[in-house]
């Protein structure tokens, strides 16, 4: 069932996808340049091909770190059958999608030919290994042995084959269990009431230091690594997505503060946030503009010491229910780029549900969503709104929207991980319906279709988790991130959202009602590929990225 030397086959495998992933990005960057010079518009017509280079290269980096993985599983003795079984599929599965095609979205598929590889060209993945581990990696019946393995072990499929060190397992299981007794009983009648997450259980969280993860200890933190809140978010998201995002708001605020604000606001806002006691929303997007960021129009004019804002936001989340708004704003009326934007720490009365918003100069309205519902999400209308200067965010204006990228690699480390709990959540849920529900005189799970899926979910989450850590760990040790953070967050966007769709389908018209959490999971999990840059975005941030390199 195991292939033999499976370690070193693997390892045997990626300089042959490193190849044929390094002709493609020589293939199109030739195709997008001028002069030698990567060409934005030349990017953007060719933006299939570019988004293909982004996906060849996320699936590359994801084979690199499940190597890493298992190699270090097998240092500590700790590589078991379930465990290679994992790493054999998810080699087979990829490597027969670098040949093939890899599905960027439903319609959408990625292939060599996409990116001018020639038949001849493609012919140089065709190493033995390669082919060894697509005939033989992933098949029906090591996905059976699989599934097999993970009833035998309920929960191995996680828990202590990671990779992670002993202390960040402690971490994990005091969250599990919190997840378990005080998140996943309840979230799905929140859900369904459209209601916020219960104050409590908000306040359990500051106690439990969640929103304090990573701020530094001098600052009221505890001063943990980025794989902590990794760990975290994963195990809360796993319960629900809403619970597991309530700290995404203290990590971008907290993340804005120490990159760029001045000595006075790190001392004010940061203790306020890590122990939970004001609680912050993100105030960036805009009507009409989504991603384009440097279109925003929401104006923010000197009124004396103050600044006095004006416009509309949109897609604001937890608004209701928070203290501090880090408000995106254009302060240089004469420009119509970054340049004249900045970041504001915008002060305002948390509000109640009879009284949403009662600071002056703002009003607000919710926008009904399909899932992640239970920080609501809101239109906001801003009429001479008053912000101190003192909050404006490093004291200098045109600095908002570079403070704001140095955010974006721990949002969207933490974005993948809150998808990999999403998807960890579709998992058991599915996992454990497919053992209960009988259908022709035996269990669901007995057929292998249906065991197949499950099996599936599982390999593909631990693919995205480890392309996932190994973010956070260059985050942790000091190195640029953008790419990593994006591949793992362009990866677990899909995984989450498959594993939601085939939890579905395992229910069957069951999973289409709404008294199933199958169904809220499901929901839940398609705005993975939209917020924090939708997969579109994400593919050619990476695919620049790549090409600039």
């Amino acid at each position: 069932m195991i292939l033999p030397d499976l370690l070193n086959l693997c390892a045997a495998a990626i300089p042959a996808v490193e190849n044929i992933v390094g002709k493609a990005k020589s293939n199109l960057r030739e195709i997008v340049s001028v002069d030698g010079r990567v060409n934005s518009k030349l990017v953007e017509e060719s933006q299939f091909a570019a988004h293909s280079l982004a996906w060849f290269s996320t699936y590359l980096e994801a084979l690199r770190q499940m190597h890493r993985w298992a190699d270090g599983l097998e240092k500590d003795g700790k590589l078991g059958e379930l465990e290679q079984l994992i790493l054999q599929i998810a080699f087979g599965e990829y490597l027969w999608q670098i040949w093939g095609g890899i599905p960027m979205s439903q319609g959408e598929v990625a292939r060599l030919q996409d990116l001018g590889l020639s038949q001849e060209d493609q012919m140089a993945i065709t190493a033995e290994s390669v082919q060894i581990l697509t005939q033989q990696g992933n098949t029906q019946a090591t996905r059976t042995r699989l599934m097999a393995l993970m009833q035998e072990r309920e929960g191995a499929s996680t828990v202590g084959i990671t990779g992670l060190d002993d202390e960040l397992e402690m971490v994990r299981d005091q969250f599990r269990r919190f997840a378990d007794d005080k998140v996943i009983p309840h979230a799905h009648g929140w859900h369904l009431a459209d209601e916020l997450i219960p104050i409590e259980i908000v306040n359990e969280m500051s106690e439990l230091g969640v929103f304090g993860l990573t701020i530094p200890e001098e600052y009221g933190g505890f001063g943990m690594s980025k794989a902590t809140m990794c760990v975290v978010s994963e195990e809360l998201s796993r319960g629900y997505i809403g619970v597991g995002s309530l700290g995404t708001r203290s990590e971008i605020a907290a993340e804005l503060i120490l990159c760029g604000g001045t000595e006075e606001q790190k001392q004010k806002w940061l203790p306020l946030i890590a122990s939970g006691e004001k609680l912050p929303t993100a105030v960036f997007t805009e009507p009409n503009t989504g991603s384009d960021l440097g279109s925003l129009r929401t104006r923010a004019a000197k009124d004396g010491d103050n600044y006095a804002v004006t416009g509309n936001k949109t897609w604001i989340t937890h608004a209701a229910r928070t203290d501090v708004m880090t408000l995106l704003a254009r302060t240089n009326p004469d420009t119509s780029n970054y340049s004249g934007l900045s970041m504001f720490l915008a002060e305002k009365t948390r509000g109640t549900d009879d009284n949403p918003f009662p600071t002056e100069g703002m009003t607000g309205g919710e926008i009904e969503v399909l899932g992640y519902r239970g920080m609501k999400e809101y239109e906001l209308a801003f009429d001479n709104f008053q912000i101190k200067g003192e909050n404006l965010l490093g004291g200098a204006e045109g600095n908002g929207f570079k403070q704001l990228m140095q955010t974006f690699e721990s949002a969207r480390i933490q974005t993948a991980a809150r998808a990999i709990g999403v998807a960890q959540n579709a998992m058991e849920t599915a996992l454990r319906y497919a053992q209960e529900r009988q259908q022709f005189g035996k269990s669901l799970i007995e057929f292998p279709r249906i065991s197949g899926k499950i099996a599936m979910m599982a390999v593909e989450i631990m693919v995205t988790r480890q392309l996932t850590y190994f973010a956070a760990y260059e985050k942790d040790h000091g190195r640029r991130c953008d790419l990593e953070a994006g591949m793992a967050k362009l990866l677990g966007a899909r995984v989450a959202w498959a594993a939601a769709d085939n939890g579905l389908q395992i229910h069957g018209g069951n999973g289409f009602a709404m008294e199933y959490p199958i169904s809220r999971i499901l929901c839940d999990a398609r705005i993975l590929n939209i917020f924090e840059g939708a997969a579109e975005i994400q593919a050619t941030v990476i695919a620049r990225r790549l090409l600039d390199s």
